[in-house]
């Protein structure tokens, strides 16, 4: 028989378990039923030695001293004929009037001892009735003592009790023999019935283990032993199963996810072989983009700069003597100009985002804030545009790209302004783990349809007529906001103007709740920094 038709006969563990645990309990009720009638059995025998005839022979033996007290005291009232000598006789009748009364009770239970009993009262009634009360009676009649003769009969008739009473003392000491050999030999099978439950339980307890470990531990030792050579890289060894259908069925489940953890493996160096071509051309096409960026920077922008020039100098030295047209043609061709240098500038910024990492540092948003109104300084004299914040957290970020967040906020905020001079204000309030910054402004608004448009590059709502720009801004914003680990969006909720929100993770050490925002004028600002 090959081993796999050895595993399949062998029992499962819960059968195992079941078995031993049912073994375990008859054992234990039937050691319980045992040891409970041994133990029942010398309480038994104890009673009956120590409860009842002990006391039983005790008091037989305070029988036979009342009787003799009776005896003595009639015989010293017949021959003084004095009232002391009575005494005996009269404390004895009480004596035995409950030394009866309690042998009754302990001796109700066996005949042979009730028979001596009851001899025992007969005898005493018949001396009682035939010497003493009439010999106390004649005494007292004749106020003098009786003759010798008179008195040994009454001493004839009490041998009669004795008798009987030796013969109830006898059969009471038999019976406390026997008591006792029976509660020795109860505690003799108590003892025997212990160690006969000890030895059986020791014997099961190592059958037991003999089955647990056969047909238990060993198989699941063996199976973990192989598990970790799996477990430890050797992914080819195969995994051998075997023991209870359990352990056998666990087995072939880590056999299985052996064979799809080489699949994955497998899988998975195909893919990384896949990553690293993948790695080496994105290597070699950022090494083309950082080309690209070089050109554009360098060699784009040089004719850039020139046909710029040379339109202005042709505006300059022919303007008014061309016609109207002429004139309108060199104006575009500067316009177009200028345009494409900012367009490629911007797109170089944009590139260099999350590119061209550096260190990030603790930062001071109001600093930061402060910087962006300085860069911006010209627009927001020229438009009268107000700028207030509150108070601004300190956060980890890269301090020119976050500059440049703020600044193209609030460039758009003071570009896209209604009638009124512009109103920016910048607001944050601590949420969770994360700050969250809202910049609003009284502006010409955004429709929620292009929350989302607005945030792609190149997307623009208005003409260039009417707005300049090159479209870039807010998807620059998203770009640094989503490096720092945060996120942007338009508040779509506002009516009146636009807010535009974003968060960033807070400090690790800064206090988790909101974070009380008073108002501050940028005309403080402005003025502090002149």
């Amino acid at each position: 028989m090959n081993r796999a038709a050895r595993g399949e006969r062998r029992w499962p563990l819960r059968r195992t378990i079941s078995v031993s645990v049912l073994a375990m309990v008859v054992f234990s009720l039937v050691a319980v039923v045992v040891g409970g009638l041994a133990f029942a059995n010398l309480t038994d025998a104890q009673n009956r030695a120590t409860e009842q005839l002990d006391p039983a022979a005790s008091q037989a033996l305070r029988l036979q001293a009342a009787l003799l007290d009776q005896e003595t005291g009639v015989r010293g009232y017949a021959l003084s004929a004095q009232q002391d000598f009575l005494a005996p006789y009269t404390q004895g009748l009480a004596t035995q009037q409950n030394a009866v009364r309690l042998l009754q009770k302990l001796v109700g239970t066996n005949p042979t001892l009730t028979a001596d009993l009851d001899a025992v009262l007969h005898q005493v009634d018949i001396w009682r009735t035939t010497y003493a009360q009439p010999t106390i009676a004649q005494v007292q009649r004749n106020q003098s003592p009786l003759v010798s003769p008179e008195v040994d009969q009454g001493k004839a008739d009490f041998d009669n009790i004795r008798q009987v009473l030796t013969a109830l003392l006898t059969d009471v000491s038999h019976a406390r023999q026997q008591a006792t050999n029976g509660l020795r030999h109860a505690t003799t099978l108590l003892v025997v019935v212990a160690i006969a439950i000890a030895i059986v339980l020791v014997l099961i307890v190592a059958v037991l283990a003999i089955v647990l470990w056969g047909g238990v531990l060993r198989p699941v030792n063996e199976l973990t032993a192989q598990v970790r050579r799996v477990a430890d890289g050797e992914f080819e060894h195969p995994v051998a199963h075997s023991g209870p259908r359990e352990v056998r069925e666990l087995g072939v489940d880590v056999n299985r996810m052996r064979a799809r953890i080489l699949h994955e493996l497998s899988a998975l160096q195909t893919a990384h072989s896949e990553l690293d071509a993948s790695t080496r051309d994105l290597q070699r096409s950022n090494a083309e983009l950082e080309q690209f960026a070089y050109v554009a920077s360098h060699d784009l922008q040089e004719p850039l700069r020139k046909v710029a020039s040379f339109c202005q100098l042709l505006q300059r030295r022919y303007g008014g003597e061309l016609d109207e047209r002429a004139d309108q043609y060199i104006g575009f061709a500067v316009d177009g100009a200028k345009r494409m240098q900012v367009l490629i500038n911007d797109l170089l910024a944009f590139s260099r985002v999350g590119r061209l990492v550096r260190e990030r540092q603790p930062e001071s948003c109001t600093d930061l804030l402060a910087q962006a109104e300085r860069n911006l300084g010209e627009s927001i004299e020229s438009t009268g545009a107000i700028v207030e914040h509150g108070e601004l957290p300190t956060v980890l970020a890269e301090a020119p790209l976050l500059t440049t967040v703020f600044q193209n906020l609030l460039s758009n905020a003071i570009k896209f302004h209604g009638e009124q001079a512009p109103h920016v204000t910048i607001d944050a309030v601590r949420q969770g783990e994360e700050w969250r910054f809202d910049v609003t402004d009284d502006g010409i608004g955004i429709k929620p349809d292009y929350a989302e448009r607005i945030f792609v590059i190149f997307q623009r709502l208005h003409g260039k007529e009417a707005y300049p720009g090159t479209g870039i801004g807010l998807a620059m914003c998203r770009k640094i906001v989503e490096y720092h680990g945060g996120r942007i969006w338009l508040d779509t909720s506002v009516q009146n103007g636009s807010r535009f929100c974003f968060t960033l993770p807070a400090l690790a050490q800064d206090p988790v709740g909101a974070t009380p925002v008073p108002t501050v004028s940028s005309n403080a600002i402005e003025d502090s920094d002149a």
